[in-house]
């Protein structure tokens, strides 16, 4: 790896009020907002509840990182609960879907898949979530915590806990507009999705641990995704905690 990489990123990314261009966008290249899987198992997911009435200030009170999981099954309804918080529907207006979490220009680059290890009503594996309809997309099936463990740099969390979220982003999605600063936004998009993660499965009694420290083509292979139109950016696990 270079040396100076990061420093070389920031300071070439900067704005500067004489340097800004002005333009139009070509909406012609412009990339669509949803990834579907046309080809695969459909798994409706139920209606987003929360299933504890906790305040934000005791969330934000409580709130921690949890690394030791129970071999306890989490429910589908708390899967809905956790996905649809992180980044799900909220609202339509002027053309766009809204989500739970903001995302720079409403260009939405960041995609969910989760690994599933113990969820009530559903089979161990990967799935993509699908958010325009709220469901499970099933890409593989199997138990691949002994995959997941080692691409997270030996963090048995992974396959100890009951699910893990991969969060991987489509960079054309916002290069589209914002160039080489998208990256810079798909950065804070992805922290705004773990953080919505971490306090909503706090807020149902689950605990949550945010994971950066991962290989990315190894995770790359385990979601199926190319690595260099999409790619892996930040993962978490969620479950019961001992």
């Amino acid at each position: 790896m270079n040396d100076g990489v990061g420093d070389a990123f920031q300071k070439e990314t900067k704005y500067h009020p004489d340097q800004m261009k002005r333009g139009t966008l070509d909406f012609s290249i412009k990339p669509e907002t949803y990834k579907e899987y046309q080809d695969c198992r459909k798994i409706p997911l139920p209606p987003p509840k929360a299933t504890v009435a906790r305040t934000l200030d005791e969330v934000l009170r409580s709130r921690k990182s949890v690394r030791r999981y129970s071999l306890e099954s989490i429910s589908l309804e708390e899967l809905s609960y956790i996905l649809w918080a992180s980044s799900g529907l909220t609202r339509e207006g002027r053309g766009i879907q809204f989500r739970t979490a903001p995302s720079a220009g409403a260009l939405y680059p960041i995609e969910t898949y989760i690994m599933a290890n113990r969820v009530e009503g559903l089979g161990e594996g990967i799935y993509h979530y699908s958010i325009k309809d709220h469901l499970l997309e099933e890409l593989r099936t199997g138990d691949l915590g002994g995959d997941m463990s080692p691409a997270a740099l030996g963090q048995k969390m992974c396959s100890e806990s009951a699910v893990v979220f991969i969060w991987a982003a489509i960079f054309f999605r916002s290069k589209w507009k914002y160039k080489e600063r998208a990256y810079r936004y798909i950065y804070l998009d992805c922290g705004h999705i773990a953080e919505n993660l971490a306090l909503a499965s706090c807020s149902i009694g689950l605990g949550s641990c945010q994971i950066g420290a991962l290989f990315d083509d190894e995770v790359n292979r385990i979601i199926e995704v190319d690595g260099t139109e999409e790619s892996v950016i930040y993962m978490s696990v969620v479950g019961h905690p001992v």
